[in-house]
């Protein structure tokens, strides 16, 4: 058609897409849908708050945890320097000035290590334990029950209730 005709013609008004027909609402289901939508939103709030106070309390537990443990790179540097004092102490055959001096700084160590919850790790003639020791060796030991810790190579430490550094150690086995 031109354009002359089209001017001659009253324009209808064409819906471009059809809109669907929604079913009237009665008042008792919009207040039905509001109320549910209500609560959906409100066992989502809940259920942030429960996820944000979870969080919270997790990074609290790992902010103390770092804290009960911070010490630990620090031990583990000075625990070679221990054990250099014990085998100092453990080759000298003679009681001198100078054994006491190396013995009470070692003492004055292992008490500041203490205090800080870094103690000594039983083992001597203790059952072995492979959470706390590892076994270097193995020898027998006649009269000795097997799996029995016969002598320290290198001191264990604890830091509260983990493991810093288990305890090098001789182990007694079966005599074949």
């Amino acid at each position: 058609m031109s354009e002359r005709e089209l001017q001659g013609k009253p324009t209808e008004a064409v819906d471009p897409a059809p809109a669907e027909k929604k079913p009237a609402m009665t008042q008792d289901a919009s207040v039905e849908q509001l109320q549910q939508e209500r609560d959906k939103y409100h066992d989502l709030l809940l259920r942030t708050k429960a996820d944000f106070d979870n969080y919270q309390k997790r990074a609290m537990r790992d902010r103390e945890t770092e804290r009960k443990f911070a010490l630990a790179p620090l031990a583990e540097e000075i625990l070679p320097a221990i054990d250099n004092l014990d085998r100092f102490l453990a080759s000298v055959r003679e009681e001198s000035e100078l054994v006491k001096v190396v013995a009470g700084v070692r003492t004055q160590l292992i008490e500041g290590l203490r205090r800080h919850g870094i103690t000594l790790i039983p083992a001597e003639n203790q059952a072995f334990d492979p959470n706390l020791h590892m076994a270097v060796m193995q020898q027998a030991a006649p009269g000795v029950e097997p799996n029995t810790i016969l002598h320290v190579l290198e001191a264990g430490y604890l830091y509260h209730d983990r493991v810093l550094r288990p305890s090098k150690v001789v182990v007694s086995k079966r005599d074949d």
